[in-house]
């Protein structure tokens, strides 16, 4: 889909405000601290627990979306002797200021997540923590987690280490600088070995059978001029920058399989059913599916620009659903899963590398640290391991739904007044029971939607280019609808 910017004027964008105010409030999402959070988080702020290991010597540089303080990692990568290369990854180590048991550990377990809003972050521990002390801001020394991944000249895993350092950051970098700086080929050494290491990683993705599906997702974000609200495809920085942190969790999770005590975050195979059903749709769509062609090749070699891939890709993400968390402990009778692997990396993974973000990253981190360390890992780890995976469960479905109505709610601002006017869409998904409904995706504004068909007994066509009248746009209910014209 054309990735056009639409600004809302600035009187709409303080309503807006006034109404993601209303929301967080609806939501019940708390964005006030308690005193003793705040005056626990200065303390930890002002005495960390820091490690005995040095590395600030190692010139780690972190990739981020610009403007961001909450610096969850940082890597430096280099060439093997005799081949290979070498990828340090830290990652901040949140456990050096939180407390077990205290009031900014109470606190996280009750947020579990940063929800992002528009208008404003609801952070998972105090900023103090998650913005300044504990971010890998640049020139800042930190504690973290330092680990070692040595790879073949293939990118493959032959060494995974592991251990507690003081770090320091060297420079702050975003995709977009990334991006730049390898297709001008003006990349110094790291920006080449991270393409180098980014490319390799995922051929071996590709060689396990593992996919990420390209699917454009809805932003917004608010500027000196509004809002924005446009459709965003992940690059080949987001990509390379994304394998490493893959890397690293499936690091993580073999680590923990290997000692029966761990987190991970698995995915079932889809049944075959579901993909029976995508080869159904394919053939709608004129996709050309193969039936020599492995599902995740096909993936590959569709552009999510065009109007029919895009409509599948949409509908590949069913396949995604059913992702969680698995906890395990096996010498306190918590078994490890029968499948502990993650459906779409083809591989065992654990979330590790965002504790600043996600409350269940700090306790993978600290049994990784322990295994690694040939130390036992903490009560407080372990104890509060068979509660995680049902807190991760509510805060993801808390985020997913925060970012909807915030999408939701820009969509029917944009629109409001315009009922009655037409545009051209895309019709991503069709309602398999009520095929005359279904959700189109419009070129301009960058808004996906509701659509019923022009009579009851029409079919919409799935991955068609149609033309739809606006029926409904309240900013109130936050409510947009089409109908087919």
């Amino acid at each position: 889909m054309p990735r056009r910017k639409l600004r809302v004027k600035a009187a709409d964008s303080a309503r807006i405000n006034t109404e993601l105010t209303e929301l967080r409030a609806r939501l019940e999402i708390h964005t006030e601290w308690p005193e003793p959070v705040l005056a626990e988080a200065e303390e930890a702020a002002e005495r960390p627990r820091l490690p005995e290991h040095d590395a600030t010597d190692l010139p780690l540089f972190t990739v981020d979306p610009p403007g961001s303080r909450d610096l969850d990692q940082a890597m430096h990568l280099l060439h093997r002797p005799g081949g290979g290369y070498r990828v340090y990854y830290a990652i901040a180590d949140v456990a050096a200021f939180v407390r077990p048991g205290g009031a900014i550990d109470a606190e996280a377990r009750r947020r579990v997540e940063t929800l992002y809003f528009p208008d404003h972050r609801v952070p998972l521990h105090p900023t103090r923590i998650s913005e300044d002390a504990a971010s890998l801001l640049p020139g800042e020394p930190r504690p973290a987690l330092l680990w070692q991944l040595d790879l073949d000249a293939d990118g493959a895993v032959v060494l995974a280490d592991l251990r507690r350092a003081l770090v320091r950051s060297h420079r702050r970098l975003d995709y977009a600088a990334v991006q730049r700086a390898v297709d001008l080929g003006g990349a110094d050494e790291q920006l080449a070995l991270l393409a180098t290491v980014g490319r390799l990683r995922e051929e071996q993705e590709r060689a396990r059978g593992g996919i990420s599906l390209p699917v454009p997702e809805q932003e917004v974000e608010e500027t000196l001029h509004g809002y924005v609200l446009d459709y965003r495809a992940p690059g080949p920085a987001d990509g390379w920058n994304a394998q490493i942190s893959l890397l690293t969790g499936m690091a993580a999770a073999e680590l923990m399989l290997d000692a029966g005590v761990g987190l991970l975050r698995t995915l079932p195979a889809a049944p075959a059913a579901a993909y029976e059903r995508l080869r159904r749709i394919a053939a709608a769509l004129d996709v050309d599916w193969p039936q020599t062609l492995p599902y995740p090749e096909l993936i590959r070699s569709l552009d999510p620009d065009a109007p029919m891939d895009a409509a599948f890709l949409n509908a590949c993400t069913g396949l995604l659903r059913g992702a969680g968390y698995h906890a395990f402990d096996e010498s306190r009778g918590l078994p490890a899963p029968a499948d502990p692997g993650h459906a779409a990396l083809a591989a065992p993974y654990a979330h590790c590398t965002a504790p600043l973000r996600r409350l269940g990253d700090r306790f993978a981190q600290e049994v990784c640290a322990a295994v690694a360390a040939g130390e036992e890992v903490p009560d407080w780890a372990r104890e509060a391991l068979p509660a995680v995976p049902g807190l991760m469960a509510s805060g993801d479905r808390r985020a997913a739904e925060v970012e909807r109505a915030c999408v939701d709610l820009v969509e029917a601002e944009l629109l409001a007044g315009r009922e009655g006017e037409d545009f051209t869409a895309v019709v991503i998904d069709v309602d398999e029971r009520r095929p005359a409904a279904g959700t189109v995706q419009l070129r301009r504004p960058a808004v996906r939607a509701r659509c019923d068909g022009a009579d009851p007994g029409a079919v919409l066509p799935l991955g068609g280019l149609i033309r739809v009248r606006l029926t409904q746009a309240d900013p109130l209910t936050r409510t947009v609808r089409f109908a087919a014209v």
